[in-house]
């Protein structure tokens, strides 16, 4: 595990007799002898003694059943084999009231609609109201649409008005018949195009505010589909799978094989401990910096094999940390106490170089509109940049310490730093205020989510926290089990919905816990030195890098899908970019 070297009786068939429709005489389409949907498999629907239910637990109405499979059929097209399911079951998806209703409305009968309304046998006086005026306010616009401002006016004074509801619109209506740009201006012009199909729009509106046993919800079998696979997935312990793979034939599981374990690429492009990786934003890139003193950028197919895009070369001492713009055209570098190098990912050329005199810069990060950046010093300073390196901002304070860790959120608002060995900051400059986050013991980093709601902290005593910081920093969980005594060792959210957590280990494994219970899942070998850290491409659940000191990368996938790569080494020498700096 880890490492590329290692390893009821039969159903009785009865056969129906074939129906006959000739009862259906009025059905043209049905003229013809028509065997039942499904074939000469298809057999009753299960109940439990009883012709109202259906189903082994007896809780489905049989009738809300089949009418929900019959409106399915319709909004799928199949109006054949909808009408043939009213025909055979004798239940019908409308009654002849909603079915002259609905008429009515898609032939601009608004009088005669409204009139069936009233015999639908609606009990709620404002849900006859709010439909009242759905259907009174369509008339309106036809009618100023055809310039019968007239009739218009009538319908608005004697119909709309006296319903007494929803005074603005009324307001807005009124509006257009005094001033017909105001009509254009919101938005009521073209009302009446076939494209837009406007009544038909009314007919959904409708849909959703008549009682469901009225007008069945449109697409509810698929909604109630899309429900039933969506409590699978929440109730998937191990829930690790795209949206794509759910299958309608099965219930859905997802077991700890489905979560990386297995490597599929050794890659071999650092000379010297690789200290930092990182997957670009839309998983199709991953950087690293090393020991060594470069950073590279690794290119990952649709395969999911990772090849050697560019080596940046420049820096004059180890680089720290990379970081990938907000559209992953660019990449920023940092060397220790040196300078920050802002790279173009498709040629590999230095863009520019920031650097303040006399000071070292330790961190880098960022800003979501991609224009500005920002970094930490070594004299406890945090330097906004633009991208022609020009300082926009710096500050520094008794908050402020030596500190490789610096994080914007996706929102821009916030900054988020270490302030002491056991404090983290989040200060949003702007509205002029702070959040602490404090800690009984030193931190060593930490890792935002991708929805900024938590952050993932990082600790001297061999224990990773998360925190929850959407009001007042609360900590919500401990993962325990990785090594970590000398050196800086980074974790990371990870897998679908980021529901797992993974970090680098001094003992050359790999660690994954379960976001929500802490479990240990996996700890996987394969490394021969210390695993300083780890990055889960947020593209794909499936895949999951590790940089150790062993000045290796590895690429871990599903150990079931992905038996071709084994032993497959990466050496570097794809392709290499000098890249260096102006």
């Amino acid at each position: 595990m880890g490492g590329v070297d290692d390893n009821g009786p039969p159903l009785k068939r009865v056969k129906p007799a074939s129906i006959g429709l000739d009862n259906h005489s009025n059905n043209s389409f049905l003229s013809e002898p028509t065997i039942p949907l499904g074939g000469l498999m298809a057999r009753p629907l299960v109940s439990l003694g009883k012709n109202d239910t259906v189903g082994p637990k007896g809780i489905i109405k049989r009738v809300e059943f089949v009418r929900i499979i019959t409106e399915a059929l319709y909004s799928l097209g199949y109006t054949r084999s909808g009408a043939i399911l009213e025909e055979e079951s004798g239940i019908h998806l409308h009654s002849p009231v909603v079915n002259l209703f609905r008429k009515q409305v898609l032939d601009g009968n608004w009088d005669g609609s409204l009139a069936t309304l009233h015999k639908i046998g609606l009990t709620d006086e404002n849900i006859m109201k709010s439909a009242s005026f759905l259907i009174l306010e369509k008339k309106f616009l036809e009618l100023v649409e055809n310039n019968k401002v007239v009739e218009a006016l009538e319908t608005l004074r004697n119909d709309i008005s006296p319903l007494g509801i929803n005074k603005k619109r009324v307001h807005e209506l009124s509006g257009c018949l005094i001033s017909p740009s105001q009509f254009a201006s919101n938005g009521f012009a073209n009302l009446g195009t076939k494209a837009e199909n406007p009544r038909l729009k009314l007919l959904v509106e409708l849909q959703k505010l008549l009682p469901p046993s009225v007008l069945i919800p449109e697409r509810r079998l698929e909604n109630l589909v899309e429900q039933a696979l969506n409590v699978q997935k929440e109730t998937c312990f191990l829930h690790n799978s795209s949206e794509s793979s759910f299958s309608l034939y099965s219930d859905h599981h997802c077991g700890k094989d489905r979560i990386p374990n297995q490597t599929t690429q050794i890659l071999q492009g650092h000379r010297d401990e690789v200290w930092f990786l990182q997957f670009s934003n839309n998983g199709k890139y991953l950087a690293s910096s090393s020991s060594d003193n470069s950073a590279i950028i690794w290119e990952v197919s649709e395969s999911g094999e990772v090849s050697l895009k560019h080596k940046l070369n420049g820096h004059k001492k180890p680089v720290l940390m990379v970081a990938w713009s907000p559209d992953d055209q660019q990449l920023l570098s940092c060397g220790v106490e040196e300078v920050i190098c802002r790279w173009d990912v498709g040629s590999g050329q230095c863009l520019n170089v920031y650097e303040k005199s006399g000071v070292g810069l330790i961190s880098c990060g960022w800003f979501p509109d991609g224009k500005r950046i920002c970094s930490g010093a070594t004299d406890k300073s945090i330097c906004l940049w633009d991208l022609d390196g020009k300082e926009i901002d710096c500050w520094k304070g008794l908050r402020a310490t030596k500190t490789s860790d610096l994080v914007i959120s996706g929102n821009g608002k916030w900054i988020i730093s270490m302030c002491k060995e056991n404090t983290i900051l989040l200060q949003d400059r702007e509205a002029n205020m702070e959040k602490i986050l404090q800690e009984q013991q030193t931190i060593t980093s930490f890792y935002p989510s991708r929805d900024d709601k938590y952050l993932l902290v990082n600790l001297l005593s061999q224990e990773i926290h998360l925190w929850s910081v959407v009001d007042a920093p609360k900590l919500i969980a401990k993962y325990e089990g990785h090594k970590r005594s000398r050196f800086l060792i980074r974790s990371c959210f990870g897998g679908s919905e980021q529901s797992f957590i993974a970090s680098g280990s001094e003992d050359s494994q790999v660690y994954i816990w379960h976001r929500e219970t802490g479990e240990l899942i996996w700890k996987l070998p394969g490394h021969t030195g210390a695993v300083n850290c780890v990055s889960w491409n947020p593209a794909n659940p499936y895949m999951m890098a590790s940089a150790s000191d062993d000045h290796t990368i590895r690429i871990w996938g599903l150990s079931t899908t992905n038996t071709k790569q084994k032993n497959v080494v990466s050496n570097g020498v794809i392709r290499q970019c000098n890249g260096h700096c102006k």
